[in-house]
């Protein structure tokens, strides 16, 4: 029984199909069918149920799956104490991001990483619903207070969200004081959040504010520019407003309630503790974000409604 096998069969059962599993691989489709094909004549079982709809585990691929990935995951870790121990960081990563995220700030400091670890390869998947993606990848960067279960995480910064409009707006309408005074203003929603209403913390308290939307939309680039735009207000992390802010085209506003952050986390699989490569990358996003981050670098937060 091949090592190649096991790692083909974990991939495609993570993957849902040979194509996807082929991609991840960088292999040919019939590269990783002949591997899955070697595996099952070692095993002397049948492991998937192929045709040409759909690919599922028959019963002894499920009962060999769990096994054959804890023997991929111990052979990565035991790579990559050799590598460690050597001294080297080299090898596939595979990452995933949400996409604006990314796009903004992860990417240009995990480029900057690469031209560090020149032996690192990277597969970076820039989506947001990252949550169903945690078995195809080595790392999750997520920003939510949870962890994932089954997967270690550290802290890498903070993101801090906040009301913002643009002074133009501000001018013709009004600037809001109170979470009530809300209710009288034009909102613009980011749909991905469900309901259009915005939920405050208040000391211990949680205050709500039901405001109409002016606009509903499901990017945050979208929101950011329709508030410079002078539509209304929007609830912004500040990793994507902070430049407006410090030009002067948006503003924070200050409706008397508690300043709040949600971390920025990494979740990985290796063991309990990160192998030398996810060590390395940690320690890089650390340093590059900053905590607290760079992009909230000259905000005021003494007047900032976030939650």
């Amino acid at each position: 029984m091949k090592l190649d096998g096991l790692i083909a069969f974990v991939t495609v059962a993570d993957c849902g199909s040979v194509n996807a599993a082929a991609r991840q691989l960088r292999l040919s489709k019939s590269a990783v069918s002949e591997r899955l094909t070697e595996l099952e004549h070692a095993m002397g079982a049948r492991l998937l149920s192929r045709n040409s709809r759909q690919l599922a585990l028959t019963e002894d691929g499920m009962a060999l799956l769990d096994r054959a990935r804890r023997i991929v995951a111990e052979t990565n870790e035991a790579k990559e104490d050799l590598a460690r121990r050597r001294g080297e960081i080299s090898g596939p990563l595979r990452i995933a991001v949400p996409r604006a995220f990314g796009d903004l700030h992860l990417g240009p400091i995990l480029y900057d990483f690469m031209h560090r670890y020149p032996d690192v390869s990277v597969t970076a998947d820039f989506d947001d619903r990252i949550s169903d993606l945690g078995s195809s990848f080595d790392a999750l960067v997520r920003i939510a207070p949870a962890d994932l279960p089954k997967m270690a995480s550290e802290r890498l910064t903070i993101s801090r969200r906040t009301l913002v409009a643009a002074p133009s707006y501000l001018d013709r309408h009004g600037r809001p004081e109170t979470v009530d005074q809300l209710e009288q203003h034009k909102a613009i929603h980011y749909m991905e959040r469900g309901p259009d209403d915005w939920t405050f913390k208040a000391e211990i308290e949680r205050v709500v504010a039901r405001v109409s939307p002016r606009l509903r939309v499901t990017s945050c680039y979208a929101m950011r520019d329709a508030a410079i735009a002078g539509l209304g207000i929007a609830w912004l992390p500040t990793f994507h407003s902070y430049r407006a802010v410090r030009d002067g085209a948006l503003e924070i506003l200050e409706i008397g309630v508690d300043p709040d952050v949600t971390p920025i986390k990494i979740a990985y699989h290796n063991g309990p503790g990160p192998s030398a490569k996810m060590r390395a990358l940690i320690d890089h996003l650390k340093l590059g974000f900053g905590d607290p981050p760079y992009w909230d670098n000259g905000l005021n937060f003494q007047a900032a409604a976030a939650v």
